[in-house]
């Protein structure tokens, strides 16, 4: 039986401002639109502290990238206008944008996701999915949660990102990418959202259709007109009257979006950011006791990666260690090394480097190595 389909939707929490916040925390909590010019950069007093351009008074033709979570509140929004923005809270910090600093940032978060779960469909800046299917420990239940796995996985991921960047992020996890794009915003921000099927009437057909990516204003409009204004009254229709007005494919794709169907795969491309190993014992094991049968599962599993990074023709100058302990709680170390490595006497060396880096006095469930910084050979 092939394994429960998982996909993951991961979105930053308003990342621009996020970022911007990072580097000016005294703004923290505070209402803050980015999109302003040079000369909207802050100003360092000679007391250290920085004095901040508000929108007050703006005048131009500038555009919101994005804004804070308090500026929303005032109405605020992506691609609204800044003299507008100015009309619905004035007193809002204005900063520039500072894209350079915003790549970084997302370069970042994406290694941190594919430490933990490499097949990756990148879909911008601040938002990528992700198939969780086929990570270890995914398909598992814990206690009476029977997607306790997924979702320990899915917070794994989480904490990588924040870890790697000071930054949060939401992610719905789904069995597909169109409902993983709704439950990525159904708890946001920092928010984790696990839905199947069975909590479509509940917590997705409520939703204005607005909320289904690839439903834009001229759709509502006409859905409306048709009294369809939520996700549960489409889904209510029948297809051969979807497709009376809005023509056969467009009709049926509407009738499925409503329903939770969609089968497209994820589009991975360019180059590999990490290439791993591990797996989940049928036991947990302790360090000591059962250090024998560890140590050999670490020689196969380098044994295994060594021959998937020859194979592919890569190197990885950063060899790296995934532990999982018995409480689900999950570390990894690091070793950045002079020259890439793709043997696997190299690889073990570097792993067992790691492994002195860690307390391991409690029982592990889980096992992994990894190679990153990859080059070709």
């Amino acid at each position: 039986m092939p394994p429960r389909r998982w996909i993951a939707h991961l979105d930053m929490d308003a990342f621009y401002a996020s970022v911007e916040l990072l580097r000016y925390p005294e703004l923290a909590g505070r209402a803050v639109v980015i999109g302003g010019g040079r000369r909207h950069q802050p100003v360092l007093l000679p007391d250290g502290t920085r004095r901040f351009a508000t929108l007050a008074g703006y005048a131009g033709r500038g555009v919101v990238t994005t804004a804070t979570y308090p500026a929303r509140d005032h109405g605020v929004h992506s691609g609204m206008g800044l003299m507008k923005a100015a009309q619905r809270a004035p007193q809002a910090i204005l900063l520039p944008t500072d894209f350079e600093r915003y790549r970084e940032y997302s370069r970042r978060f994406k290694a941190a996701v594919a430490e933990v779960a490499p097949v990756i469909e990148d879909r911008g800046i601040d938002e990528i999915y992700i198939d969780l299917s086929e990570v270890p420990g995914a398909q598992e239940a814990v206690g009476h949660d029977p997607f306790g796995g997924v979702r320990a996985v899915a917070q794994e991921i989480r904490n990588n990102v924040r870890r790697a960047t000071g930054l949060t992020c939401s992610i719905g996890v789904t069995p597909n990418k169109l409902l993983a794009k709704i439950a990525s915003e159904l708890d946001k921000p920092d928010g984790l959202t696990v839905l199947t099927h069975a909590d479509l009437p509940a917590r997705v057909w409520p939703l204005p259709v607005r909320r289904i990516n690839g439903i834009g204003p001229k759709a509502a409009d006409k859905l409306a007109a048709l009294g369809i204004r939520t996700v549960g009254e489409l889904a209510a229709q029948d297809r051969t009257l979807l497709q009376q007005h809005f023509g056969r494919a467009y009709g049926r794709w509407l009738h499925d979006a409503a329903q939770g169907v969609d089968d497209r795969p994820l589009v991975t491309r360019g180059e590999p950011v990490s290439m791993s190993r591990e797996t989940t014992f049928d036991r947990d094991l302790h360090a000591v006791r059962d250090r024998a049968e560890l140590t050999g599962i670490l020689d196969t599993l380098v044994r295994q990666l060594a021959t998937d990074l020859q194979r592919k023709g890569y190197a990885g100058r950063t060899i790296g260690i995934k532990l999982r302990f018995e409480d689900f709680r999950t570390v990894t170390r690091d070793q950045t090394l002079p020259q890439p490595v793709a043997d696997a006497a190299a690889i073990r060396h570097a792993a067992g480097q790691c492994l002195k880096r860690v307390d391991l006095t409690r029982r592990l469930r889980l096992l992994g190595v990894r190679a990153a910084a990859l080059s070709r050979t």
